[in-house]
């Protein structure tokens, strides 16, 4: 499987993991949605559940090429590659045009999501009374997530390693936004920003011999902060794989139609036309204010657009976004026949 990656191959999954990286960390979109888009989903999970107890007994006894070739260590590797750069570049990217161009970037994520939709749906022939039943259930249960309150922020590190283990489902499970479950924790901004920002001040700091960092209380709880949360995702991460691998195994069909729901669910909270203010307090809570600065009662407030030319372009760039996902998915039919 991995002798056959030509250096092309190699490029487009980096620039796959770039995409699941930058997803992941927007609120109300899945990175598994694009690795099921991108038709690579199935061996992203396999992948991961190849990391189990024979792996960790090849890595013990220092048969690090067996344990590489095992767990499909090219492919991983690659991807993992891609979705760290994203953190450190595609994502400030990706923050800057959120926060000066955010209903055009909600609207491609829109766009996105229903194209996804189209994607998933269209092949699916499976209908019957259990799989609709799982689709309905799966609609509202994205629905009411959608429409939860976020909690305070708590640093503690029990609770971040739990976080970690909640957030990273994005990544396994499509439909499921893991950044958005971090708002609703009131650990968005602890996690995804300020421990981030804090490993990106001190990794520069090192490459120029400073390590005053050591020194600064702040920045060592939040690397402590950052690896604790980091050891939940990786913990998150194989244990879902094999759950998924298995549910995937025997119930394919209620699976699927379950993941179509939770991604129609999820279209609420990615709905372009919304006044989102999301701060952090003075008391360390994060909450969502108006424009006036007083709390609100729904995540967002959501509101149907007047016909303006503001509108217009929102509209066109939905269609960007639904365009994106058929391109996603006519390479993603290249790749799977080249390599059958």
């Amino acid at each position: 499987m991995q002798s056959t990656r030509t250096f092309t191959d190699k490029l487009f999954l980096i620039l796959k993991g770039l995409g699941m990286g930058a997803a992941n960390k927007v609120p109300g979109v899945s990175g598994g949605v694009v690795a099921f888009v991108a038709g690579f989903y199935e061996e992203f999970i396999y992948s991961l559940q190849k990391v189990n107890a024979k792996a960790f007994k090849l890595f013990v006894n220092g048969r690090f090429k067996s344990f590489f070739n095992y767990i499909n260590g090219r492919f991983l590797s690659l991807l993992f590659s891609g979705m760290i750069i994203s953190y450190f570049s595609v994502s400030k990217i990706l923050d800057y045009l959120i926060k000066h161009y955010e209903l055009y970037v909600w609207s491609v994520f829109f766009g996105m999501i229903i194209g996804s939709i189209y994607y998933i749906n269209k092949d699916f022939k499976d209908w019957n009374y259990k799989t609709c039943t799982s689709l309905a259930i799966g609609v509202i249960l994205g629905l009411s997530i959608s429409f939860l309150n976020p909690a305070k922020e708590n640093d503690n590190l029990w609770f971040v390693f739990f976080c970690g283990i909640i957030s990273v489902s994005g990544m396994t499970l499509p439909g499921f936004s893991g950044s958005f479950i971090l708002i609703l924790f009131g650990n968005y901004v602890l996690l995804l920003v300020d421990s981030v920002n804090a490993l990106s001040t001190t990794f520069y700091e090192i490459m120029g011999g400073n390590f005053s960092f050591t020194s600064n209380p702040e920045r060592v709880r939040m690397l402590k902060v950052l690896g604790v949360f980091t050891l939940g995702s990786i913990t998150g991460l194989v244990t879902f794989s094999h759950v998924l691998s298995y549910i995937l195994k025997h119930y394919k069909s209620i699976t699927l139609s379950a993941i179509i729901g939770f991604i129609i669910g999820s279209l609420g909270v990615v709905w372009p036309w919304k006044d989102t203010r999301y701060k952090l307090h003075e008391d360390g809570g994060s909450f969502l204010l108006d424009s006036s600065g007083e709390k609100i009662i729904e995540n967002y407030k959501r509101f149907i657009p007047e016909l303006n030319i503001e509108t217009y372009y929102a509209v066109a760039y939905i269609i960007l976004g639904i365009v994106i996902v058929l391109a996603l998915e006519v390479y993603g039919q290249k790749t799977r026949k080249i390599h059958e």
